[in-house]
Protein backbone atom coordinates (compact mmCIF):
# COMPACT_ATOMS: atom_id res chain seq x y z
CA UNK A 1 0.00 0.00 0.00
CA UNK A 2 1.46 3.61 -0.60
CA UNK A 3 2.65 5.09 2.46
CA UNK A 4 2.56 9.37 2.65
CA UNK A 5 5.32 11.25 3.23
CA UNK A 6 4.52 12.63 6.63
CA UNK A 7 3.79 9.15 8.30
CA UNK A 8 5.86 7.79 11.08
CA UNK A 9 8.05 5.16 10.14
CA UNK A 10 9.30 3.03 13.06
CA UNK A 11 12.40 0.90 13.60
CA UNK A 12 11.71 -2.77 15.21
CA UNK A 13 14.03 -4.08 16.68
CA UNK A 14 14.00 -7.85 17.81
CA UNK A 15 16.30 -10.50 18.72
CA UNK A 16 13.83 -13.31 17.35
CA UNK A 17 14.35 -15.91 20.20
CA UNK A 18 11.19 -17.43 19.87
CA UNK A 19 7.67 -18.11 18.32
CA UNK A 20 6.40 -14.83 20.34
CA UNK A 21 8.48 -12.67 18.69
CA UNK A 22 7.65 -13.58 15.00
CA UNK A 23 4.13 -13.84 16.07
CA UNK A 24 4.59 -10.15 17.19
CA UNK A 25 6.09 -8.84 14.22
CA UNK A 26 3.64 -10.79 11.98
CA UNK A 27 0.76 -9.01 14.36
CA UNK A 28 1.82 -5.64 14.07
CA UNK A 29 2.73 -6.14 10.36
CA UNK A 30 -0.54 -7.16 9.73
CA UNK A 31 -2.19 -3.81 11.35
CA UNK A 32 0.35 -1.83 9.18
CA UNK A 33 -1.31 -3.29 6.28
CA UNK A 34 -4.90 -3.12 7.12
CA UNK A 35 -4.43 0.44 7.66
CA UNK A 36 -4.72 0.44 11.60
CA UNK A 37 -1.27 1.58 12.29
CA UNK A 38 -0.71 4.45 10.24
CA UNK A 39 2.78 3.95 10.03
CA UNK A 40 5.33 1.90 8.33
CA UNK A 41 8.06 0.11 9.10
CA UNK A 42 11.38 2.24 8.83
CA UNK A 43 13.52 -0.47 9.14
CA UNK A 44 13.77 -3.99 10.90
CA UNK A 45 17.05 -4.64 13.10
CA UNK A 46 17.85 -8.47 14.17
CA UNK A 47 20.75 -9.13 16.73
CA UNK A 48 21.38 -12.57 14.90
CA UNK A 49 22.56 -12.74 11.35
CA UNK A 50 20.34 -15.39 9.04
CA UNK A 51 21.36 -18.85 9.83
CA UNK A 52 21.91 -18.71 13.44
CA UNK A 53 18.33 -19.51 14.45
CA UNK A 54 14.85 -20.24 12.94
CA UNK A 55 12.68 -17.59 14.45
CA UNK A 56 15.25 -14.68 13.62
CA UNK A 57 15.66 -16.17 10.13
CA UNK A 58 11.74 -16.22 9.58
CA UNK A 59 11.72 -12.31 10.88
CA UNK A 60 14.25 -11.37 8.48
CA UNK A 61 13.11 -12.91 5.49
CA UNK A 62 9.40 -11.71 6.29
CA UNK A 63 10.76 -8.12 6.12
CA UNK A 64 13.02 -8.94 3.08
CA UNK A 65 9.91 -9.94 1.52
CA UNK A 66 7.87 -7.20 2.30
CA UNK A 67 10.27 -4.65 1.18
CA UNK A 68 11.39 -3.47 4.73
CA UNK A 69 15.53 -2.59 5.20
CA UNK A 70 16.67 -5.51 7.19
CA UNK A 71 19.82 -5.12 8.88
CA UNK A 72 21.57 -7.29 11.44
CA UNK A 73 24.34 -7.50 13.01
CA UNK A 74 25.22 -11.11 15.28
CA UNK A 75 25.50 -9.61 18.92
CA UNK A 76 26.99 -13.27 20.21
CA UNK A 77 29.77 -13.12 17.90
CA UNK A 78 30.42 -9.51 18.58
CA UNK A 79 33.83 -9.07 20.67
CA UNK A 80 32.63 -12.12 22.90
CA UNK A 81 35.77 -11.70 25.05
CA UNK A 82 34.73 -7.69 25.27
CA UNK A 83 31.47 -8.83 26.24
CA UNK A 84 32.68 -11.41 29.17
CA UNK A 85 34.96 -8.52 30.32
CA UNK A 86 33.17 -5.78 30.54
CA UNK A 87 29.83 -5.63 29.41
CA UNK A 88 28.92 -2.22 29.82
CA UNK A 89 32.07 -1.24 27.66
CA UNK A 90 30.71 -3.99 25.23
CA UNK A 91 27.06 -2.42 25.02
CA UNK A 92 28.30 1.09 24.02
CA UNK A 93 30.51 -0.36 21.32
CA UNK A 94 27.87 -3.09 19.52
CA UNK A 95 25.11 -0.19 19.64
CA UNK A 96 27.27 2.24 18.04
CA UNK A 97 27.96 -0.30 15.03
CA UNK A 98 24.28 -0.66 15.53
CA UNK A 99 23.57 2.99 14.94
CA UNK A 100 26.33 2.94 12.28
CA UNK A 101 24.41 0.22 10.59
CA UNK A 102 21.65 1.81 10.57
CA UNK A 103 22.73 5.55 9.22
CA UNK A 104 20.06 7.15 6.87
CA UNK A 105 17.60 5.34 7.69
CA UNK A 106 16.04 8.21 10.29
CA UNK A 107 13.39 6.14 12.07
CA UNK A 108 11.14 8.38 13.98
CA UNK A 109 10.99 5.92 16.70
CA UNK A 110 11.60 2.14 17.84
CA UNK A 111 10.26 -0.37 19.22
CA UNK A 112 12.15 -2.85 21.19
CA UNK A 113 10.07 -6.00 20.05
CA UNK A 114 11.70 -9.09 22.18
CA UNK A 115 15.12 -7.43 22.04
CA UNK A 116 17.39 -9.57 24.26
CA UNK A 117 19.74 -6.59 25.13
CA UNK A 118 20.16 -3.36 26.79
CA UNK A 119 20.58 -0.82 24.64
CA UNK A 120 23.09 1.84 25.04
CA UNK A 121 22.81 5.47 26.48
CA UNK A 122 23.80 6.67 23.41
CA UNK A 123 20.62 4.48 21.86
CA UNK A 124 18.32 6.27 24.12
CA UNK A 125 19.59 9.40 23.52
CA UNK A 126 19.47 9.76 20.39
CA UNK A 127 16.29 8.07 19.29
CA UNK A 128 13.11 8.11 21.37
CA UNK A 129 12.75 4.55 22.25
CA UNK A 130 10.09 2.58 23.57
CA UNK A 131 9.77 -0.84 24.99
CA UNK A 132 6.79 -3.22 26.73
CA UNK A 133 7.26 -3.89 30.55
CA UNK A 134 5.10 -6.33 32.16
CA UNK A 135 3.40 -4.21 34.98
CA UNK A 136 1.84 -1.05 35.43
CA UNK A 137 3.27 2.27 35.59
CA UNK A 138 4.95 2.84 39.33
CA UNK A 139 4.37 -1.49 39.50
CA UNK A 140 6.98 -3.87 39.84
CA UNK A 141 10.52 -3.36 38.07
CA UNK A 142 13.10 -6.87 37.13
CA UNK A 143 12.19 -9.58 34.38
CA UNK A 144 8.58 -10.65 34.14
CA UNK A 145 9.35 -13.22 36.43
CA UNK A 146 10.07 -10.78 39.43
CA UNK A 147 7.04 -9.10 38.51
CA UNK A 148 4.60 -11.74 39.06
CA UNK A 149 6.26 -12.59 42.26
CA UNK A 150 6.22 -9.14 43.79
CA UNK A 151 2.70 -8.79 42.28
CA UNK A 152 1.70 -11.80 44.38
CA UNK A 153 3.59 -11.25 47.60
CA UNK A 154 2.58 -7.76 47.58
CA UNK A 155 -0.86 -8.57 47.29
CA UNK A 156 -1.59 -6.61 44.61
CA UNK A 157 -5.43 -5.83 43.47
CA UNK A 158 -4.61 -5.70 39.81
CA UNK A 159 -1.83 -6.24 37.28
CA UNK A 160 -1.28 -5.23 33.51
CA UNK A 161 1.36 -3.80 31.39
CA UNK A 162 3.09 -0.73 29.82
CA UNK A 163 5.34 0.75 27.52
CA UNK A 164 7.33 2.81 28.34
CA UNK A 165 10.20 5.38 26.78
CA UNK A 166 13.67 3.73 27.38
CA UNK A 167 16.22 6.04 29.33
CA UNK A 168 19.98 5.34 29.99
CA UNK A 169 18.01 3.82 33.68
CA UNK A 170 16.73 0.27 33.48
CA UNK A 171 12.84 0.05 33.94
CA UNK A 172 12.70 4.06 34.78
CA UNK A 173 11.59 5.57 31.82
CA UNK A 174 8.15 7.66 31.87
CA UNK A 175 5.26 5.03 30.71
CA UNK A 176 3.46 6.39 27.80
CA UNK A 177 0.70 3.71 27.57
CA UNK A 178 -0.67 0.67 29.86
CA UNK A 179 -3.15 -1.33 30.62
CA UNK A 180 -4.54 -3.00 33.89
CA UNK A 181 -6.80 -6.23 34.83
CA UNK A 182 -8.23 -7.20 38.41
CA UNK A 183 -6.70 -10.60 39.97
CA UNK A 184 -9.18 -10.54 42.80
CA UNK A 185 -12.90 -11.60 42.67
CA UNK A 186 -14.92 -14.80 42.26
CA UNK A 187 -12.50 -15.81 39.11
CA UNK A 188 -9.50 -15.69 41.49
CA UNK A 189 -10.34 -16.15 44.77
CA UNK A 190 -9.52 -19.73 44.61
CA UNK A 191 -5.97 -18.94 43.22
CA UNK A 192 -5.23 -16.76 45.95
CA UNK A 193 -6.36 -19.33 48.55
CA UNK A 194 -4.29 -22.32 47.08
CA UNK A 195 -1.37 -19.30 47.02
CA UNK A 196 -2.31 -18.48 50.80
CA UNK A 197 -2.34 -21.84 51.88
CA UNK A 198 1.18 -23.08 50.67
CA UNK A 199 2.47 -19.67 51.76
CA UNK A 200 1.58 -20.69 55.38
CA UNK A 201 2.90 -24.47 55.01
CA UNK A 202 6.21 -23.90 53.08
CA UNK A 203 7.56 -20.24 53.62
CA UNK A 204 7.99 -18.02 50.95
CA UNK A 205 11.57 -19.67 49.69
CA UNK A 206 10.19 -22.84 49.39
CA UNK A 207 7.10 -22.63 47.69
CA UNK A 208 8.72 -20.39 44.78
CA UNK A 209 11.41 -23.58 44.75
CA UNK A 210 8.84 -26.31 44.77
CA UNK A 211 6.31 -24.44 42.17
CA UNK A 212 8.27 -21.75 40.38
CA UNK A 213 5.91 -20.40 37.34
CA UNK A 214 3.28 -23.62 38.01
CA UNK A 215 1.99 -22.32 40.87
CA UNK A 216 -1.55 -21.64 39.78
CA UNK A 217 -2.02 -17.70 40.72
CA UNK A 218 1.31 -17.00 39.14
CA UNK A 219 0.04 -18.82 35.91
CA UNK A 220 -2.80 -17.01 35.56
CA UNK A 221 -1.42 -13.83 36.26
CA UNK A 222 1.09 -14.39 33.53
CA UNK A 223 -1.29 -15.93 30.99
CA UNK A 224 -3.62 -12.91 31.54
CA UNK A 225 -0.91 -10.16 31.18
CA UNK A 226 0.48 -12.04 27.86
CA UNK A 227 -2.88 -12.54 26.13
CA UNK A 228 -2.83 -8.18 26.63
CA UNK A 229 0.81 -7.48 25.57
CA UNK A 230 0.27 -7.80 21.64
CA UNK A 231 -2.91 -5.72 21.69
CA UNK A 232 -0.87 -2.85 23.90
CA UNK A 233 1.93 -2.68 21.60
CA UNK A 234 -0.39 -1.77 18.70
CA UNK A 235 -2.39 0.13 20.26
CA UNK A 236 0.42 2.07 21.64
CA UNK A 237 1.87 2.47 17.78
CA UNK A 238 -1.23 3.69 16.70
CA UNK A 239 -1.43 5.99 19.08
CA UNK A 240 2.32 7.38 18.40
CA UNK A 241 1.61 7.44 14.70
CA UNK A 242 -1.60 9.51 15.16
CA UNK A 243 0.39 11.91 17.35
CA UNK A 244 -1.45 11.40 20.12
CA UNK A 245 2.04 11.21 21.43
CA UNK A 246 4.39 14.11 21.06
CA UNK A 247 7.36 11.74 21.05
CA UNK A 248 9.82 13.75 19.98
CA UNK A 249 8.92 16.20 22.90
CA UNK A 250 8.64 13.38 25.34
CA UNK A 251 12.17 12.15 24.62
CA UNK A 252 13.29 15.90 24.75
CA UNK A 253 11.94 15.79 28.47
CA UNK A 254 8.17 16.73 28.04
CA UNK A 255 5.97 15.38 30.74
CA UNK A 256 3.54 12.75 29.64
CA UNK A 257 0.59 11.29 30.91
CA UNK A 258 0.08 7.84 30.39
CA UNK A 259 -3.03 6.69 28.16
CA UNK A 260 -4.58 3.84 29.58
CA UNK A 261 -5.36 1.67 26.95
CA UNK A 262 -7.61 -1.29 29.25
CA UNK A 263 -10.83 -0.38 27.38
CA UNK A 264 -9.46 -0.15 23.35
CA UNK A 265 -7.60 -3.76 24.46
CA UNK A 266 -10.96 -5.38 25.29
CA UNK A 267 -10.82 -8.41 27.48
CA UNK A 268 -14.06 -8.09 29.61
CA UNK A 269 -13.16 -8.49 33.53
CA UNK A 270 -13.51 -12.42 34.34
Amino acid sequence: MAHSACEHGFGWWTTGRDQAAVDLFIEVKRAVDQGLIPGRFNHVFCSKNAGEGPHSDAILRLAQDAGIPAVSLPAMQFMPELRKQDKDHWRILYHKEVLRLLTGLQPDFVVLAGYMWVVSPEVCLSIPTINLHPAEPGGPVGTWQEVVWQTIFGHHKTAGAMMHLVTPELDKGPAITYCSFPITGAAWNGLWEHFEQQLKQLGKTALQERFGEKLPLFAEIRKETVKREIPLIIHTIKAVCEGKFPIQDIHKGAAVSAMNLSKEIGFPEK
